[in-house]
This record gives C-alpha cells, structure tokens and sequence, in this order.
C-alpha cells in the first residue's frame, strides 16, 4: 500500500469509489514552498467495477460522480467534459491538486495559502456545479470535479468511519482542461486580442452566473441576499478567520468561499500598506495614505486607500457577485483558435466587484495598445505586443511619452469595458423569473471599475509594479484628480 501522501495513490484511493483505476500519475508542477503537487493523471474503468461501462465515457463517470455528490447537476458542463476527453479506450485524462502542507505555523502567509486551498476545494465541489446547473449552456468553462478530500471526510463524518487519507491532506481530482483548451497562457505575458475578448466573456459568464447565485432564494451554493450575513457564511481575512475558529472550533473544516474575494484587498496588506506610508519617497505614499481632506465627518480623516477598501468591502450589495481573485495570463488555458478561454486556480476565489478582476486583467494580461486604441483587428494588435522590463525585472508595457502622467479613459479601454458590460447585462436577463436583477447603470460601473483601479495601484505601490505599470498609474493619478470622484467615495462610504 502506498504512503498517505504518495500521489498515485492518492489518486487511487479518491477514484475507486467511481470504478476507476489510476494507469498513471505524473507530476507536473510543485506548489509554492513545497505545499504539494499538481499531477498529471490518466485512468480507465477498472474492469471489476460495477460502474464500469463500454463507452468509459468521462461524461458517464462525472454524471456518477455527481450522483455520489448528490448535486441537482443534470449533466456536466458542456464546455469542460464531452466525450472526446478519453482516448477511446476509455483512458481519462485528469488532474490531481495534492496539499500536503509542511510543519504548520502561524503566520499570516501560511494561514492564507492553506484556506485559499480550502476554498478552491469548496469552489469545485459546490460552486462550479451550482455554475452550471443554473445556465442552459453549461455556463463559463470550468474543470469539473470528479472527487475530493472533502467529500471523503463528509462521507466518513455521516458514517462516523475514519477519513482514508487523514485529516490534513487536500486533495482534488478534477478534468484537464486542456483537451479542449490546449494553449496554456504564458507567466506575466500579455494575450493577443482574440484571447482578450474570450477572458472578458468569461469574466462576465462568471460574474453574471454567480449574480444568480448570490440573488437567488434558496441558492445551493450561494448566500441570499437579506436572509444571512455575510460575513457569519464567508471566509474573513486569514488572521481574524484563524481567531474565529479558535474560538468556534466546529468552523474548522467548514469549506467557504473568502468574504473578499482576491489576495490584495487591505485588511491582509496591513503589514505592505504601512511599508508604504512609511515611505516618502514614493509619490504613492501621499497620494494614497494620507487623510482625504474636504469631508465633513469622520471618514474624511482616513486614507483615500483606506476609504477604497471600505467601499469595495462586500456587505451585501445587489451588484456584488463571486470574483475570480487572480486573474492573469498563467491561470487560463485557450482553444488554438484563442476565441474561448477556461480559467483556474480558485484559491481567493470570494464575493466583491466584478471591476476587480477586471482591474488586474487590464493591467496585468491585456496589451497596451488596446487599452489606449481603439482598433485591435490588425496582425499588429493580435501577435506584436512589445514589452520592455522595469527594475525590478517585471515585463511591463511602455507608454508612450505623449501621454504625459495623467491618462482620462482611452477609447479602447472604454470599448473593452462596454463589451465587458454588455455581455454581463446580457447574462444577467436570462435569470430565473422569480429573480430581480440588479440595476448597473453606466456610471455606477465606471465608478466601481476607477475604485477597483485606484485599490490595484495600492497594491502593486506596496508590493512591486508589474504590467501596465505606466497605464494604470497614469489612469489612478487621473482618477485622484477628480473632484467628483472623491466626492463620491466619501458620500459612499458615509452612506454605508
């Protein structure tokens, strides 16, 4: 028998109950620190099994896995399990993500990697399903999860048997994704315009779904809106989350998704966030630190930074939907074609503005010139996008100097905005008839999407500039400069 953390076996232990054997495992990538592994897996219906079938079909096999899970899933999602992902001799190509972290200890960094795991392991148990289940085409791509620790432990809990694998290992057996998206996105690089225009339908897939989610009255995986707080059902930040289960032990375990989706939001950047109002020699250190002068109540002595990440704080609010949380290049795979993309990695995965992740897409993965252009149909825009490298060895865009250092909204920064908004919208009316969906007027967006902007460039003053790093710090310096804007903010989170 092989070692608890052996992942082949693993791998074998989750997939038996489905009637499959592991033919092989392969390690593909180590996890940050040495947190644990992303494997390769294939397996076939083990001949012995009951549920073993002729076809081998990976849609049969996730249909039983979604029996065993007993989700009101009625097939699994069109986009991420057909039945051209076995090789015809019913060999399954899978993934397998294995948590097995080192010697626990209490910082801060330990705590929020090992529940970012917890979450995306809720995600694809819970979520992605409940994604699905409520789209007539499958809603946006998302690996489908055959079987994982967590069901495992929930299975042994209700039978009072003794978990197979232990109580410390997260492990998650899901499909690959890239049969039918092949092109992996690249580390800090930028996507050609094809690719562009699928992440932010995607984007607002998700967005748009999890809309649903969060405004529906009995959602299987979601909070109703009026009905709990949010913050008693979702994850809060790593050291006040590690406080509460101290004092509620029966919390530990309990799979959620983050209050706040992302890694960036303020309250788990206290520590970068003083570094940097410390630090007088960067022009961020006044610009985002000090008091917001001209109000007339409390909320004008704090921080424009501190005021943004109150305003972007969830609470409950009809527009707030489930963010991705780190949306870059080097967590989405595409066709060839480029024109569907299928991202991953869920670990901060969490309620908040859809216009956050939208924040570090544009800065981070969307070429330059179609953010400051308005045409992108050219070879130019779709394979050329030029990088040079800042000092600190980041690949970020060059600005042109006329551009000078503040930046209004470019014409094609709107039209990407406008697509987006366009095709959430879009999402957002095929909702059940007993769901009233939610207002997003135009300059309510714009508001949200110029905070989500102003909240990056905290983030990256603090902790490094990458990407786009003249664009947004130009577009924030702008946005600083507004008068109503700031106004605005104060009247927000006043009104809170």
């Amino acid at each position: 028998m092989g070692s608890s953390t052996d992942p082949r076996h693993v791998a074998q232990v989750l997939l038996a109950e489905l009637g499959l054997d592991v033919v092989s495992c392969a390690e593909m990538q180590s996890l940050w620190a040495g947190y644990g592994h992303i494997c390769a897996v294939e397996a076939r219906p083990s001949p012995t099994s009951p549920r073993h079938s002729s076809s081998g079909s990976i849609s049969s096999i996730a249909a039983a896995a979604a029996t065993i899970h007993e989700t009101k899933l009625s097939e699994p999602p069109r986009e991420s399990v057909n039945k051209d992902k076995d090789d015809g001799d019913g060999t399954l190509h899978l993934v397998l993500k294995l948590i097995s972290p080192p010697t626990r200890h209490g910082d801060e960094g330990h705590l929020r990697k090992m529940l970012s795991y917890q979450v995306e392991q809720y995600f694809y148990d819970e979520v992605a399903p409940a994604l699905a289940a409520g789209e007539d085409d499958g809603g946006p791509a998302v690996a489908v999860c055959l079987a994982s620790t967590r069901r495992r432990v929930a299975a042994a809990s209700s039978s009072c048997a003794e978990p197979p694998l232990g109580n410390d290992l997260i492990a998650t057996v899901m499909t690959d994704l890239r049969g039918e998206f092949p092109v992996a996105g690249e580390k800090r690089a930028a996507l050609d315009a094809r690719q562009v225009h699928a992440a932010l339908e995607w984007l607002a897939r998700f967005h748009g779904g999890s809309w649903k989610l969060l405004g529906g009255a009995a959602a299987p995986a979601g909070v109703p809106r009026g009905h709990h707080r949010l913050d008693d059902a979702l994850l809060l930040p790593p050291l006040e989350e590690e406080a509460r289960r101290k004092q509620s032990p029966g919390r530990a375990g309990r799979g959620q998704l983050w209050l706040n989706g992302g890694y960036t939001y303020l309250a788990t950047r206290r520590k970068e966030y003083a570094a940097l109002a410390r630090d007088g020699s960067s022009e961020w250190c006044a610009a985002l630190c000090k008091p917001l002068n001209g109000g007339g109540d409390e909320s004008s002595s704090a921080s424009v930074a501190e005021l943004v990440a109150e305003f972007l704080t969830p609470r409950g609010r009809p527009f707030e939907t489930y963010i991705h949380g780190d949306v870059k290049s080097e967590n989405l795979f595409a066709t060839d074609a480029g024109d569907r993309v299928a991202f991953f990695d869920f670990q901060y995965a969490g309620v908040g503005l859809g216009v956050c992740d939208l924040a570090k897409l544009f800065t981070c993965s969307v070429p330059l010139d179609m953010l400051i252009n308005d045409d992108d149909d050219d070879d130019h825009h779709r394979h050329h996008h030029r990088h040079h490298h800042d000092g600190e060895g980041h690949a970020a865009a060059s600005m042109p100097p006329h551009r000078g250092l503040l930046a209004m909204m470019g014409a094609g920064e709107r039209r990407l905005l406008e697509e987006y908004r366009s095709t959430l919208l879009a999402r957002r009316r095929r909702g059940p008839s007993s769901w009233t969906p939610p207002e997003y007027p135009w300059e309510t967006f714009v508001r949200h999407w110029e905070a989500a902007l102003v909240d990056w460039c905290r983030f990256q003053a603090s902790w490094g500039f990458w990407g786009n790093t003249e664009w947004l710090q130009a577009r924030v310096r702008s946005i600083l400069g507004d008068e109503q804007w700031r106004e605005w903010l104060l009247r927000e989170v006043s009104s809170a």
